[in-house]
């Protein structure tokens, strides 16, 4: 591929080939249909050309385009199956095997980020990447002490591309979400903004490694890599072997779908907790089932700081929808800052709002499944609903921003990994505020 496109005027251009693309299709497949091929064969192809096409625009433009992309790829699963199954192969290729950059400008930046003499630091370098994803791709390499490990490169201009994508995406947003009256866009975009602006300086990532790595480093559910060497475009850490949770998702055995759905539900949960950081890239292309059944964890430029855990609201909030308490409800969101002062909402339409999200821990044992996220995603969007339209006057503070991509993002991949857990003592045992679950 072509270096990483990083003039917004180019990316804009390329984003709009995706409509347009679609348009000429669909064009030629009436065509088609009129001149006798039968309907479901054209519109098959039509489907399976514009998956091609929205893998190719998304992954060449990498930064936020793909990040996009990516989000795709998670909530497929809240999709009717015939509308998402011809996207469902090319979105998941999103998530770490993407285009990658050319051999001669990772060589480029290994340079520039470790010296000259890169090449002595390491005694094998492979050139294939393992991994490509929306900032930078993945190497195998043997350290110069012997030991396996993966780098990370960063693609140059990715901190550009992913800042000009960011304010494309805040301008559509700001317009879109005007006519919400219970939602403050401006702070969230602030936050966003500042989070998003760490996960390209890599020896911020490296100190986030390594605080997860000393918090799990005799744990026997969860390996998180240790950090040999940082700079801000390049990471090299230990190797983690393991199955994609990726591989799971596709062909995984039953026991490997509930070990996998419970250590991942648990290591979401928990680790605010466990090392005072939350993991707020929940995608599957970034955790490993190992072979002794622990859950390893990659990437963490996307995290948040939680040095007293999760908030206790959550908790409460979660007891206050399972105990029908719609006077405590609407006290705690409130309070937290999901409700602002001058918004008036009913806490009635609130308990019926928010127990659509409740089901994984009212029994013992839940299957997270593509149809019951498909009936939460009905229920929220059913105009004839008593509650419809509650989420309008929803907010969402900035201090919840990353949790609440972490716990919505998280449950879509727990419905593609269709694991059977004890989400009730999960939840009750690492969410602070849930003593109606213990």
């Amino acid at each position: 591929m072509t270096d990483l496109p990083r003039k917004a005027v180019v990316r804009t251009a390329r984003l709009a080939s995706l409509p347009l693309g679609m348009g000429a299709r669909a064009a030629v497949g009436l065509g088609k249909r009129v001149g006798g091929k039968p309907a479901e064969a054209v519109t098959q192809a039509m489907q399976e050309q514009t998956a091609q096409h929205l893998f190719k625009v998304l992954g060449e433009l990498k930064g936020g385009a793909m990040k996009v992309g990516q989000g795709l790829s998670i909530f497929e699963a809240a999709l009717p199956e015939e509308i998402a199954a011809p996207y469902r192969e090319m979105l998941t290729r999103l998530q770490d095997s993407a285009p990658a950059m050319p051999t001669k400008t990772v060589h480029g930046v290994l340079r520039a980020e470790l010296g000259a003499r890169w090449r002595a630091k390491f005694t094998s370098f492979d050139d294939t990447p393992v991994a490509a994803a929306s900032i930078g791709q993945v190497h195998r390499a043997v350290w110069k002490d012997g030991r396996e490990v993966a780098v990370k490169v960063q693609y140059p201009g990715a901190a550009d591309a992913l800042m000009s994508d960011l304010k494309q995406l805040s301008l559509a947003l700001r317009v879109t979400t005007a006519w919400m009256p219970g939602l403050d866009l401006g702070p969230v975009l602030d936050e966003v903004r500042s989070r998003m602006t760490e996960e390209t300086d890599y020896v911020i990532e490296s100190v986030m490694q390594e605080q997860f790595a000393e918090a799990y480093a005799d744990s026997p559910e969860v390996l998180v890599p240790r950090v040999v060497t940082a700079t801000p475009q390049v990471i090299v850490s230990e190797w983690v072997d393991g199955i994609p949770l990726s591989k799971i998702i596709k062909s995984g055995t039953r026991e490997q779908r509930d070990l996998a759905a419970a250590r991942y539900l648990e290591f979401l949960l928990g680790a605010p907790a466990v090392a005072g950081l939350l993991h707020a890239d929940p995608h599957p292309g970034n955790f490993r089932l190992m072979e002794d059944g622990r859950l390893g964890v990659l990437d963490f430029g996307a995290v948040n700081r939680l040095p007293d855990g999760l908030p206790p609201s959550l908790g409460r909030i979660a007891c206050a929808v399972l105990t029908q308490d719609a006077d405590d409800l609407l006290d705690v969101l409130r309070e937290a800052g999901f409700v602002r002062p001058r918004v008036s909402v009913d806490g009635r339409g609130l308990v019926d709002y928010l127990s659509v999200f409740t089901a994984p821990v009212r029994a013992e044992e839940f299957t997270f499944s593509r149809p019951w996220l498909r009936s939460v995603f009905t229920a929220l969007n059913d105009p004839r609903s008593s509650h419809f339209g509650v989420n309008f006057k929803l907010n969402l503070p900035p201090d919840y921003v990353l949790i609440h991509r972490a716990w919505l993002g998280g449950i879509a991949v727990l419905c593609q990994i269709e694991g059977t857990v004890p989400a009730r003592d999960i939840f009750g045992a690492t969410v602070p505020g849930a003593d109606c679950l213990t």
